[in-house]
């Protein structure tokens, strides 16, 4: 045997043995998951984002809106992650 014959023998192996992989995978069947990982559930229903969304649609108006300013405090407060309002003796500064 020759180096041509011998390369040419080595190719049509290779090739069969890809082949044969080829066959073998797109055969296999897929084990469907236990659980599936994200569940398409309704969220929550949060009042918070109810009534920020209220405010979006209120525009300009939403400034002088009672409900708006205490919606914003509390998105704010949730922000910061506030559980409560700060004391009035927390907020003042000291004159130097």
């Amino acid at each position: 045997m020759d180096g041509k014959m011998l390369a040419r023998l080595g190719a049509v192996v290779f090739i069969a043995i890809a082949i044969t992989a080829t066959v073998v995978e797109m055969t296999r069947k897929e084990d469907a998951p236990a659980s599936p990982s994200a569940h398409a559930l309704e969220p929550e229903r949060d009042p918070l984002r109810e009534s920020q969304r209220r405010c979006q649609q209120l525009g300009q108006q939403a400034a002088d809106d009672p409900e708006c300013l205490r919606t914003w405090a509390k998105t704010r407060d949730r922000f910061l992650g506030r559980t409560s309002a700060p004391s009035a003796a927390n907020t003042t500064t000291e004159a130097r």
